[in-house]
């Protein structure tokens, strides 16, 4: 059976999600759950953008330990000597290079010829060549492109040096029946005397992307691109997690096997999400909530008989009800820093300490402390040690039949505390507009919902918030988790507006 590549772009495809901004020690934390997951390479992000961008592709490089980093460039040698830089420590790593080859990008956004965009490839594939052994190269708007000048392209990037072509459908314009073809298309008539990896990255604007990576896969693709909960620009990319499992239950059609580890799957895709401040759709393929839930009669019926019926994944085959931790108020440092070794978190000294405070601190509170609770409680670890703002203390006065006040005090850096007061028609609200006065800041709440992270009346709360500025639209995420539910919903507001700051700056 042949082995298909999973090429994993959640932390520079899936980044451009509106509102999602990810700092370095985050990137290492998911980079390395990817890892756990079995991706044999990781896009960890596009090196010359930003410095913030370029630390997190050098500390993705440095930690990863069995599968390839690759740095995203444009056909600029800036770019590539950027990506090699950044790169450079890591054990396999790999530049992937860029240039759009559709008649409307050359047009507008290029202002190239056909001629010189060939010409443009030849020369800084053959440049990156110099610098990395595995070379990747990308005709954006791969889709729209006139076929023969696709190949032209293609046959050129090959002959300058890349061994990986990858046949992007930017902007979720093909079907199955078109890209599946595209593939065969290409395959049959580029000449090489080496073996050329084809891989798909596709777009979900019709809702067709994994529809697409699997007809690619079904017309000789051998690496598929996505991200994990198809998050990305506009409506997000291929979701890595349905390919997996679709090939996995599918390998009598499929006949094809991957390196990834299907039972790492929830664990994979609830980090991200709580990274990300992107919710999981309830009703979302392979780790929704209510994708393993019956609610027919006759479906129920029919599972208690043979789950066989209408169950043709098993909860467990992708992680989910995972075995509960039963460490609880009396357990030690010992069982604590072992158990989240075993979770594949390296915690240094003072990050144990810190994490082993507040596991005590929520084990006076709950019953039974779980896988979950931990998950939750090193991402919430993870984002106000990230936060240049801390919520420090929230004061409620509550009364029934009447507006309610709140006072909140926030460290705005350099030990300096804000204190504001306001009302509001509900507690939250009350809050919000608080912390609004601190920040100067008329954002517009677009959204805002409460998870429970496990189940039962002592579950932690995870509140996801997403801040949007009246003027241009752009939108902020920030997540909260604490045993308090407005507590959790004031930490993500502080989060949030905490880039809104930095993006917008004082309305």
């Amino acid at each position: 059976m042949k082995n298909i590549q999973f090429f994993d772009t959640t932390l520079r495809d899936g980044e451009q999600t509106p509102g999602v901004n990810f700092n370095t020690k985050e990137k290492v934390q998911i980079a390395k759950q990817l890892e756990k997951w079995g991706i044999d390479t990781i896009e960890a992000g596009f090196p010359i953008a930003s410095v913030g961008d370029f630390e997190a592709v050098k500390a993705i490089a440095e930690n990863a330990e069995k599968m390839t980093v690759a740095g995203l460039a444009r056909c600029q040698k800036a770019d590539i000597d950027r990506a090699y830089e950044a790169l450079q420590n890591a054990k396999y790593p790999q530049i992937h290079v860029f240039l759009a080859t559709s008649p409307v990008h050359m047009e507008f956004k290029l202002k190239m010829t056909p001629d010189e965009v060939i010409a443009s490839i030849k020369e800084h594939v053959s440049y990156a060549r110099t610098k990395f052994e595995k070379v990747q190269f990308s005709p954006e708007d791969a889709t729209r492109t006139e076929k023969q000048f696709l190949l032209k392209a293609v046959q050129t990037a090959i002959d300058a040096g890349a061994t990986i072509i990858n046949v992007p459908d930017t902007v979720g314009y093909s079907n199955p029946t078109e890209y599946g073809a595209l593939f065969k298309f290409l395959i049959e008539n580029i000449q090489s005397d080496q073996e050329i990896i084809f891989s798909s990255h596709c777009h979900d604007d019709l809702g067709m992307a994994t529809a697409n990576a699997l007809a690619a896969i079904e017309n000789g693709a051998r690496r598929v691109e996505g991200t994990i909960n198809g998050i990305g620009e506009r409506a997000g990319n291929t979701a890595l997690e349905e390919v997996a499992l679709a090939l996995y239950i599918r390998k009598d059609f499929y006949e094809v096997k991957s390196n990834i580890t299907l039972n790492e799957t929830k664990r994979t895709s609830d980090l991200v999400s709580r990274l990300s401040g992107v919710a999981v759709p309830r009703n979302k393929a392979i780790i929704g909530s209510n994708a393993y839930a019956h609610e027919s009669g006759i479906h129920q019926d029919g599972v208690l008989k043979n789950p066989d019926t209408y169950e043709i994944i098993t909860p467990s085959l992708v992680g989910v009800n995972q075995n509960s931790l039963p460490l609880g108020k009396l357990s030690g440092r010992h069982a604590f820093a072992t158990k989240m070794e075993a979770l594949g978190y390296q915690l240094t000294e003072a990050e144990l300490k810190d994490a082993f405070k507040r596991f005590k601190s929520l084990a006076d509170k709950k019953k039974q402390v779980t896988e979950d609770d931990l998950i939750a409680l090193m991402v919430g670890q993870s984002q106000e040690c990230s936060e240049d703002y801390r919520l420090e203390r929230v004061q409620l006065q509550y009364v029934s039949d009447g507006s309610q006040g709140a006072i909140v005090s926030i460290n705005t850096g350099d030990d300096e505390t804000k204190t504001e007061s306001a009302i509001g028609s509900g507690s939250i609200q009350a809050i919000y507009n608080s912390i609004d006065k601190i920040f100067v800041q008329k954002p517009e709440l677009q959204e805002y919902y409460i998870k429970a992270i496990t189940g039962g009346e002592d579950a932690q709360a995870e509140v996801h918030v997403t801040l949007a500025d009246a003027e241009n639209r752009q939108q902020f995420n920030g997540i909260g988790i604490d045993f308090d539910v407005l507590q959790a919903s004031a930490k993500a507001y502080v989060k949030a507006s905490e880039q809104f700051q930095k993006e917008v700056g004082k309305a």
